[in-house]
C-alpha cells in the first residue's frame, strides 16, 4: 500500500467511527419520521459543507460548471442515501439498515468504476470487499432469528431501502472521486455536491418535519446528526477521497456497520446473537487486510548474469 493511501486510512476510520453513531442518536428523536431525520441530518450537514467551500466555490466556478452534470449526479445521491438509510434503520432495526446499507456500497462503488473506466480493483480489495460483505451478511442474519426475528416481509423492505442507500452512497463517492481527479479542488467537489443536496433536501425536511418539536431535545438530534457525523464526518471522507480511490474508501467504511452495531446492542437494546458477533469479527478481518503492507515480490536474477544478483522488488498491486 503507497504512503499516499495509507495517508487517506486515518480520516476514514474516525469517519466511520462517527457515522456508526447515526443510528444511535437518531433512536432517541421522537415524534419524527425518518425522512425528516435523513432530510435534516444530510440537508443542514450539506449547507454548511457549502458555506465553508464558499472560497474554494469561487475560486473553481469555472471548472465545477465544466462538471456540472458529475455534481448533479453526485447530489442526486446525496439526496436518497440519507432517505434510504434512515428509513432502512427505522424499519428493520439500526443494525440491520447499516448493514445493509454500507456493506452494499462497496459493490456498486466497484461496478460504477469498473464500467465506467475510472479505477481499477486490485485482488487485495476483491479479498477484503469479500471479508467485509459476508460479515455484513452475518449480521443481517443475526436480526432475523433468536427472541427478536423480523418477520420476513420487514426484513425484505429494510433490505432494499439498504440497497437503494448503498447505491445513491457509491454514486456520491462515485462523483466526488471524479471532481477530484478532474482537478477539481477537494473544498469545491465536496462543497458543491454536499450544497446541492442539502439544498435540494430541504424541502423534503419543510415537508416531513412536522414532529420536530414532540420532544425538547429533538433539536439537539438533529443539531449533533447533522454538524458532527454528516458535516465532520464527510469532511474526513472528502479529504480522504484526494488519497484512495473510492472503492477502497467505501470498503474501509465497512467499519461503521460494526460500530452501529455495538452501539445499538450497548446502549439501543437490540441482540446480535453468535452470528452478528461472528459478522463483527470478519468485518475487523476485512480492514486488517486492506490496511496491512503488502509484502514486495522478489524477481530472481537471471543465472550467469552479475549484475543482477541484487532482488528486483515488484511494485504492490494495491
Amino acid at each position: 500500500m503507497t504512503t499516499r493511501a495509507t495517508a487517506g486510512m486515518l480520516p476514514l476510520l474516525v469517519a466511520s467511527v462517527l457515522w456508526g453513531t447515526t443510528g444511535t442518536a437518531a433512536h432517541f428523536a421522537q415524534g419524527l419520521s425518518p425522512l425528516a431525520i435523513g432530510a435534516a441530518s444530510l440537508g443542514f450537514g450539506g449547507l454548511l459543507q457549502a458555506c465553508i467551500a464558499l472560497p474554494a466555490l469561487r475560486s473553481a466556478r469555472a471548472q465545477l460548471a465544466i462538471q456540472l452534470r458529475t455534481i448533479v449526479v453526485g447530489a442526486l445521491g446525496i439526496v436518497v442515501y440519507p432517505l434510504a438509510f434512515y428509513s432502512s434503520m427505522a424499519i428493520g432495526g439500526i443494525a440491520l439498515g447499516t448493514i445493509i446499507s454500507l456493506g452494499s456500497a462497496p459493490l456498486f462503488c466497484g461496478v460504477l468504476e469498473r464500467l465506467l473506466g475510472t479505477g481499477k480493483l486490485t485482488r487485495r480489495w476483491w479479498a477484503s470487499a469479500g471479508l467485509g460483505i459476508a460479515g455484513t451478511a452475518l449480521l443481517g442474519v443475526s436480526r432475523t432469528a433468536g427472541q427478536d426475528a423480523m418477520p420476513v416481509v420487514v426484513v425484505a423492505i429494510s433490505v432494499g431501502l439498504g440497497l437503494l442507500a448503498g447505491a445513491s452512497y457509491a454514486v456520491y463517492s462515485w462523483a466526488t472521486a471524479c471532481l477530484l481527479s478532474a482537478g477539481v479542488p477537494r473544498g469545491a467537489a465536496v462543497g458543491s455536491i454536499f450544497g446541492l443536496g442539502g439544498l435540494l433536501l430541504m424541502p423534503v425536511f419543510v415537508i416531513t418535519a412536522h414532529g420536530l418539536f414532540a420532544a425538547a431535545h429533538n433539536v439537539l438530534v438533529l443539531a449533533y446528526l447533522a454538524v458532527i457525523p454528516m458535516f465532520l464526518g464527510y469532511l474526513l471522507f472528502g479529504m480522504a477521497l484526494t488519497h484512495v480511490s473510492a472503492s477502497t474508501a467505501t470498503t474501509v467504511t465497512l467499519s461503521e456497520p460494526a460500530v452501529a452495531a455495538v452501539l445499538a446492542v450497548l446502549i439501543v437494546g437490540e441482540r446480535l446473537g453468535v452470528y452478528g458477533w461472528c459478522g463483527i469479527a470478519l468485518i475487523g478481518l476485512s480492514l486488517i487486510l486492506l490496511l496491512s503492507p503488502a509484502r514486495p515480490r522478489v524477481k530472481p536474477p537471471a543465472r550467469g548474469d552479475a549484475k543482477r544478483d541484487r532482488p528486483v522488488p515488484v511494485p504492490d498491486p494495491s
